[in-house]
């Protein structure tokens, strides 16, 4: 580790400006580089968007400490900010702060992550290089910083999933100007496209949701305006989320309007729908080619909003010793907790350095990045991961072990993959969390998730028996070790 080195913050969103406030609370050199032209440059893509979650998670405590002494007053603990009111209201405060000002470049974006003179093939010494973070600014030349450690929190915006549901975007998909990605702000600035036209919304997420719900306001407003709702999946019975179940009540509110636009026919619902090609015809309308269930259709649409989710952007990493789970595109360790395969709780048990350290060392991913492809990244989650990063930086690894994660259940669980011949995973519904959160015991490393084993297995969870199938002798939580008091927030 080399002290005079500053520790550099890739991207100056909530995630990344927290990471830079607990250092600079520990009074550590750090530089963040953002490569838009304002702190909370992606967010503010999706700034028309009115978060479910309230302020009281929306706020990391570092930096709410910072900015209290210098006045900053909290919004309303229980209001729902849009994109905008967060990069309004917190991050351009707290940038602004003297303990943050000088260390923030924007229109600074990240091109290359490596090692000094050293290629990811070369081994001896390779700790106690430090690494060479090379800057393309928007204007002047490229220029390389040296850093002692990398917090990566560049999200992914910027690298949505296509509209291909093998991954890949389809033919007539790539360059099509008819075709946006994420929440485009369709009651707004970019009304003129969707008014008194088809459109067609692909995804079964909160994002294609949010989607699906502005254009029926719009259709409201607008004669001519109809809405197509894509979803790729068979079983549509818990594409609404908890409902009223949820504890999030603004996320709740959003599947119940949902179903209450399918019912009522204000959106159209295609599934099981799977694009297979999209092609401008002769009167600039669209051709949308796919297969409802198992037959082929075309759809004619005038514009398509892919809402996908996103997937991480690895292209400047390649001289990084990376640990990525195959599939998922997160630490391997921290991908049995969050993958959709095996639970969609909304929640994740605590995590902090320990789950996100890569290969190499003095490196990390956090934020929305660092869940990979994984959907259920909620704020409060960042917050706390660059808040064990930190300290783990620093040597205090008795603070990095000590993650606290306090998030609210999303109402419906899919308890389980498919383990010894059952036929799907099962899928329940767990109910709001108590308003009180209890502290509850968790042991260390031989707790459990995922909900009850199938009643066939011989095992105390999914866990345990996902384990005993592949061979392993299980995951403990028959049997856990001396317990520690920690604050979690539980799937069911």
């Amino acid at each position: 580790m080399i002290p005079q080195l500053p520790v550099a913050i890739i991207g100056a969103g909530p995630v990344g400006l927290a990471a830079a406030a607990h250092l600079a609370e520990r009074g550590e050199k750090f530089v963040v580089l953002e490569a838009g032209s304002a702190v909370g440059h992606a967010l503010r893509q999706w700034g028309h968007v009115r978060v479910f979650s309230p302020w009281r998670y929306d706020v990391d405590r570092a930096a709410r400490r910072l900015l209290e002494q210098a006045g900053w007053t909290h919004p309303d603990m229980e209001a729902l900010p849009t994109g905008n009111e967060i990069a309004t209201l917190y991050l351009e405060p707290l940038a602004a702060l003297p303990a943050l000002r000088s260390h923030i470049r924007l229109d600074a974006a990240v091109v290359a992550v490596g090692r000094r003179d050293f290629d990811k093939l070369k081994t001896t010494g390779r700790d106690e290089q430090p690494f060479a973070v090379r800057v393309k600014p928007a204007r002047g030349d490229e220029y390389e910083l040296l850093a002692r450690a990398v917090i990566d929190t560049s999200g992914t915006w910027f690298a949505p999933n296509p509209i291909g549901s093998g991954g890949y975007p389809v033919p007539g998909e790539t360059g099509n100007d008819a075709i946006a990605y994420g929440i485009p702000d369709v009651l707004g600035r970019e009304r003129g496209r969707y008014a008194g036209r088809t459109t067609m919304v692909v995804g079964s997420g909160h994002s294609a949701i949010n989607a699906v719900l502005d254009l029926v306001t719009l259709a409201g407003r607008e004669t001519g305006t109809k809405v197509i709702w894509a979803v790729r999946r068979a079983d549509t019975s818990t594409l609404f989320g908890g409902e009223e179940a949820d504890a999030l009540e603004a996320r709740g509110a959003l599947g119940t309007s949902a179903r209450q636009a399918v019912t009522t026919g204000a959106a159209e619902i295609v599934a099981p729908f799977r694009v297979r090609a999209v092609r401008r015809e002769p009167d600039g309308k669209l051709r949308v080619t796919g297969l409802l269930g198992e037959h082929e259709t075309d759809l004619r649409v005038d514009r398509i909003i892919v809402a996908a989710g996103f997937r991480p952007d690895f292209s400047f990493l390649k001289e990084i010793r990376l640990g990525l789970d195959p599939w998922l595109e997160t630490t391997p360790v921290l991908s049995p907790l969050i993958d959709p395969n095996l639970h969609s709780c909304g929640t994740v048990r605590p995590h902090g350095a320990a789950e996100l350290a890569h290969p190499e060392k003095n490196f990390y991913i956090a934020g929305m990045k660092s869940y990979g492809r994984a959907p259920t990244f909620l704020l409060a989650t960042g917050y706390e991961q660059v808040r064990s990063i930190v300290a783990a930086l620093v040597g205090d690894h008795e603070a990095a072990r000590r993650v606290e994660l306090e998030l609210p259940e999303i109402g419906v669980c899919v308890t389980g993959p498919r383990v010894k011949g059952q036929a799907e995973p099962a899928t329940s519904c767990c109910g709001p969390a108590p308003k009180a959160k209890p502290i509850v015991k968790v042991a260390a490393a031989n707790d459990c998730c995922g909900g009850p084993a199938p009643k066939d297995s011989d095992a105390c969870c999914v866990d345990d028996a996902l384990a005993k199938a592949a061979g392993d002798r299980g995951c403990g939580c028959a049997a856990p070790a001396a317990p520690v008091k920690t604050k979690v927030s539980a799937c069911c």
